[in-house]
């Protein structure tokens, strides 16, 4: 998986070639990994897609021939730990407001 970085969007390519671009919400560091949450950024002249759609995206850093790339995570139970991270971050944040 490939990617560029600009501001808070990257475009990724998938294993199929397929781009698409994410909107950067969050880092973390967990378990001695770094994790990246993204939602599906919406482009320009297209229509919003509905709620259900926007699933949020986590993806990992990996170090890979030297090179840090951003990968998919390795089962359902790192997804769901994870993700459960993520909420505790977010809402920690909310808290602070």
């Amino acid at each position: 998986m490939s990617e560029e970085y600009s501001a808070n969007f990257i475009t990724v390519t998938d294993e199929d070639g397929n781009e698409f671009e994410l909107e950067h919400l969050d880092t973390i560091e967990w378990n001695g990994q770094t994790y990246l949450a993204f939602f599906p950024a919406v482009q320009e002249g297209e229509d919003a897609p509905d709620e259900e759609e926007l699933g949020l995206v986590i993806l990992k850093a990996i170090q890979e021939n030297g090179e840090e790339i951003l990968s998919t995570l390795d089962s359902d139970e790192e997804i769901d730990a994870v993700y459960n991270e993520f909420m505790k971050e977010l809402f920690a944040e909310e808290e602070e407001e």
